[in-house]
């Protein structure tokens, strides 16, 4: 299968790193030649990918806002389980992962993909089924972070004892009288942290797999995070004492 790929920075990423298969690369025609647009050109020549010089108003059926500039690539390359473990290893570091517990709105999949990038994590896992998979929404709301990350689709009750047979501790995020406030939390060593969906949280089984849950104390008079903004807050805070 094929998708179009748009945005300055998703479309370079992808570019840059080349885990897909490129077929067409579409600019808008008088799009300036500035910021990413260049380097966007650079790698086509590299990768031997001809541009095509389209009507602005072309490039706006792959989506509302491409920037001037559309790919055409392969699916996502998912990866698997043991691909995340063995990159840790490689890396000499202590295991670092986000789980995402039916995670459906693109935009906070995008925002969490980019935050497990930026603070080193080494793999994500979400679920085979009801959950946001790597879409080109997703890839743009990740502003191209999800080319750099490896993503495995799985059984997460399986993933998680997989953690846990790599001496791993396995930390939810949730909201629960008996959880344990973020700032008393060990974060540090082999870890997967757990992040459950916008509206229900972690589902039953995931949470009871869990070695502990944790929550981010507030103060203000908003009821609580949505779920990208807090699974960042952890990941922050857990980035910070590797």
């Amino acid at each position: 299968m094929k998708e179009w790929i748009t945005g300055r920075n998703p479309v370079y990423e992808c570019l840059r790193v080349g885990r897909r298969h490129f077929f067409r690369l579409q600019l808008a025609k008088g799009v300036e030649q500035k910021g990413r647009i260049p380097e966007i050109l650079t790698l086509a020549k590299t990768a031997r990918l001809n541009v095509e010089w389209v009507d602005r108003d072309a490039l706006e059926e792959y989506s509302d806002n491409p920037q001037g500039v559309a790919l055409q690539a392969s699916e996502y390359p998912y990866a698997d389980l043991q691909a995340i473990f063995d990159l840790a290893k490689k890396k000499g570091e202590p295991l670092f992962m986000l789980i995402l517990d039916q995670i459906q709105d693109p935009q906070n999949m995008g925002t969490l993909i980019r935050s497990a990038e930026v603070f080193g994590v080494h793999g994500m896992v979400i679920p085979a089924h009801r959950s946001a998979g790597v879409t080109p929404a997703v890839v743009n709301a990740s502003s191209g972070a999800s080319e750099h990350l490896l993503i495995a689709p799985g059984n997460l009750a399986q993933a998680i004892d997989a953690v846990k047979e790599q001496n791993g501790w396995v930390i939810g995020l949730d909201m629960d009288s008996s959880a344990t406030p973020l700032s008393q939390t060990n974060l540090k060593g082999n870890l997967a942290i757990v992040v459950g969906s916008e509206g229900e949280g972690l589902r039953r089984l995931v949470r009871e797999k869990c070695d502990l849950i944790t929550y981010i104390p507030m103060r203000g008079k908003v009821a609580s995070l949505n779920a990208a903004t807090a699974g960042s807050i952890v990941l922050q805070a857990a980035a910070a004492v590797r």
